[in-house]
């Protein structure tokens, strides 16, 4: 067995709950002297849920990017740590070794202090799925700066807000991206985000699509010119060294931003040593990872899911991540099976969002490729449906795999509820299990423990957890008191996950969605709020209402309610313009699937608006739509309901 943290007997990991919650600072602690640490820790856990306050090996000093890369040089610097497989599959796969991802990384951490970035200081990146991409990242952490990937979809004005919020002072980017037929011009977008802004200092552009761009005197860079100078700072007599920046356990590793149930973006901020440790446990366990596998995880950077289970969680193992730049179904929708082939891939973690996409194209794309390869198929990002969990299990594992269902979020930082691979047993679409170190609880609606099944022998009500694990996020940037009133103070004393979740005889966990105001689509959170606010600004929109309905590809799909006081054209392109409107505010990720027109919305005589009736008749459960003698104007529902798309 390759680390001995690694659960491989189902008695085993009994063994490792039952220690974990019984004294979790032992527990914890053992895992921890399996790292590179530059100074032990004086207390491993200090923590309340009121405040919230949580630190974990409180006083300790390291740097991840030793953990990540220097400690595997010795036995593996010629090993694969990142295979890139290109968008165009004509174009060469770049294999990067740890010795030459040590390099690299090390040149862009000194590129970094060339162009003035300090320890603390927010850096934005925001490039396509290039091996650059995940050396920008490791760069900020050697130097201590604090990187805030932004996901290559989103507009010029939900960057803006996000360089505003972290008061970003440096940007990494590229003239541009492919991503299946497409090439996204994101220097232009980073330019139009930065029109009136105060704070950039440096914008260093990496070339991937030769896309001409505009490049300011004194602002703008070249990565190539700058990367080429570092190398002779980095390189002296064959050795070459950045220093790593010595890092506290709790000093912020990045910012990411996620969806809340307002349009404001939400930072959530992770912490060096709790985020390593619980990225690589979760990895090494779920998975069930042996080095030299290849593990494909087949999200973008962008996501919580990239950072931590194609960047952090592999490379801290000293594993093999395969990387993607393109999208599944381009050119063809066989990809996903031709790079599994190619490179002989062990673990394919993937979105159900994918697997149902896949699943529309039948069973052609996978004739005749060698799927032999695969040991373990993982699931991420939603719940998944038994329809789709048995066709990836016969028609991709050929019942030969175990599915990992993955159940997590951006402020978990890795997996919370899952079945280990082979170790512990998996039930269609139950995320299973929780991990050591997870207590979950489920509650009703005034905080009381669920203790009575409901009529299909459940235990069903919030999920909450009791106890920081060391994942754990530690604050929303900027704005303690929105993370406080978002995870703690719904159910004080308690972390509020916002998702809804039954529990079975055996201890099971199944996701059922989300409880509050935000959606999951495609396995990416959007907060109504943030819809709602961007098809406000459209110019002939008085208000909207925007709720979640099942998708059959997306899971849940995106039905907004809108109220207009004229119509540029036909209903068909006001219904453009919005859904453009919304693209140029938020990006194309948050385009509502269905528009429909109404003359006013439910709400209450204070003015609030029911959304619980507008999901009922979006979800197309327009027969019992509970008492409506409330709203201001009882009639409005049942024009609402004869107009249903």
């Amino acid at each position: 067995m390759s680390y001995p943290y690694q659960l491989t007997t189902l008695d085993a990991y009994h063994d490792a709950y039952r220690r974990s919650v019984a004294d979790p600072e032992e527990f914890w602690a053992d895992i921890a002297e399996n790292f590179l640490w530059k100074k032990k820790w004086d207390k491993v856990l200090e923590w309340n849920f009121t405040e919230p306050k949580i630190e974990w090996f409180k006083g300790g000093k390291l740097n991840i990017t030793e953990n990540c890369i220097d400690r595997h040089l010795e036995l593996k610097a010629d090993d694969p740590a990142i295979i890139w497989e290109p968008n165009n599959p004509e174009e060469r796969t770049r294999i990067v070794t740890y010795a030459r991802l040590h390099k690299r990384v090390c040149q862009f951490a000194q590129v970094l202090k060339n162009n003035g970035v300090k320890k603390g200081d927010r850096v934005c990146i925001y490039m396509g799925m290039v091996p650059e991409l995940a050396y920008a990242v490791l760069g900020c952490a050697r130097i201590g700066a604090i990187h805030s990937v932004i996901f290559g979809g989103f507009s010029a004005q939900s960057i803006a807000d996000r360089l505003e919020d972290a008061q970003a002072t440096f940007i990494v980017t590229c003239d541009g991206a492919y991503r299946g037929g497409k090439d996204i011009p994101l220097k232009s977008i980073i330019d139009d985000a930065l029109i009136g802004n105060k704070t950039i200092q440096r914008v260093i552009v990496y070339t991937r699509t030769r896309t001409p761009v505009s490049m300011i005197k004194g602002r703008d860079v070249w990565w190539e010119d700058e990367m080429e100078f570092a190398e002779t700072q980095v390189e002296r007599e064959g050795v070459v060294s950045f220093p790593a920046e010595e890092m506290d356990a709790e000093d912020p590793l990045f910012i990411l931003y996620t969806s809340g149930s307002t349009g404001k973006p939400k930072g959530v901020v992770h912490t060096c040593a709790g985020y390593m440790i619980w990225t690589n446990y979760t990895f090494v366990n779920v998975f069930q990872y042996t080095p030299g596998e290849v593990h494909f995880c087949t999200a973008d950077i962008g996501w919580i899911t990239g950072h931590s289970y194609i960047v952090y969680g592999p490379l801290s193992a000293g594993g093999t991540s395969l990387m993607f730049e393109g999208i599944p179904t381009w050119p063809d929708a066989g990809r996903f099976w031709d790079i599994v082939q190619k490179h002989k891939v062990n673990i394919l973690y993937t979105a159900p969002t994918a697997i149902r996409s896949l699943m529309g194209f039948g069973l052609e794309p996978i004739d005749g490729k060698n799927l032999s390869s695969l040991r373990v198929l993982g699931t991420v990002g939603e719940p998944i449906n038994e329809e789709a969990w048995h066709w990836y299990n016969e028609n991709i594992g050929h019942k030969n795999c175990p599915v990992v269902d993955t159940w997590w979020q951006t402020e978990t930082a890795g997996t919370l509820i899952s079945n280990l691979a082979g170790v512990t047993p998996s039930k269609p679409s139950w995320a299973t299990l929780p991990l050591p170190g997870v207590q979950p609880l489920l509650v009703d609606e005034n905080g009381k423990e669920v203790t009575e099944k409901d009529e299909h022998g459940y235990y069903n009500g919030n999920l909450c957890i009791k106890a920081p694990w060391p994942g754990i996020l530690r604050t929303t940037y900027g704005d303690h008191e929105r993370c406080r009133t978002n995870y703690f103070a719904t159910y004080p004393g308690l972390y509020f996950t916002g998702d809804g979740c039954l529990k079975d005889e055996n201890g099971n966990y199944r996701i059922t969605g989300r409880v509050d105001d935000v959606l999951n689509v495609s396995g990416h959170r959007i907060g109504t709020a943030e819809v709602e606010n961007a098809i406000n600004m459209h110019s002939g929109v008085v208000e909207s209402a925007v709720v979640g309905y099942p998708h059959d590809i997306k899971g849940q799909g995106i039905y907004a309610y809108v109220i207009v006081n004229h119509k540029h054209g036909d209903d068909d392109l006001t219904k453009r313009d919005i859904n453009q409107t919304v693209s140029r505010i938020i990006g194309a990720i948050a385009k509502p699937d269905k528009i429909q027109f109404v003359s006013g919305l439910p709400k209450t005589r204070s003015g609030k608006i029911m959304r619980r009736i507008l999901r009922k008749i979006a979800e197309g459960e327009s027969g019992n739509l509970g008492d409506t003698s409330t709203l201001l104007d009882p009639g409005i529902v049942e024009e609402i309901r004869s107009g249903k798309l």
